[in-house]
C-alpha cells in the first residue's frame, strides 16, 4: 500500500505569457508515464506512492518545464505522509 499522497500545482513561466496548459499537460504526461495512480482535478493533480518515488516524479516534472522552454517553475505542493499506508480512497471513497 502506498504511504504518501501529494497534490500538485504546477507553475511555470513561459516565454511572452504564453498560455500554460500545454506545459501543464507535459508535467502530467510525467505523472501518467511513470506509472503512479493520480487523479487531475482542475486546480491540482494528486499522485499516490511510495514518497520518494513521488518525489523524483516532481522532480522530473520541474526540470521537464525548464527543458521546453521556462524560465522557471513554481510548484506548490501537499504532502501527506502515513507510513501505515493510506490511498486517496481512503479519504474520499465516501464520496464517490
Amino acid at each position: 500500500m502506498a504511504n504518501s499522497l501529494i497534490s500538485i500545482q504546477i507553475i511555470p513561466k513561459t516565454k511572452n505569457g504564453e498560455n500554460v496548459i500545454p506545459y501543464v499537460d507535459e508535467a502530467i504526461k510525467i505523472i501518467q508515464d511513470s506509472g503512479v495512480k493520480y487523479e487531475v482535478h482542475p486546480l491540482e493533480t494528486t499522485i499516490e506512492g511510495e514518497l520518494e518515488e513521488l518525489f523524483s516524479i516532481i522532480t522530473k516534472m520541474n526540470k521537464r518545464m525548464i527543458e521546453i522552454g521556462s524560465s522557471n517553475v513554481i510548484t506548490q505542493i501537499k504532502v501527506l505522509y502515513q507510513p501505515s499506508g493510506i490511498t486517496m480512497e481512503d479519504l474520499t471513497g465516501k464520496y464517490r
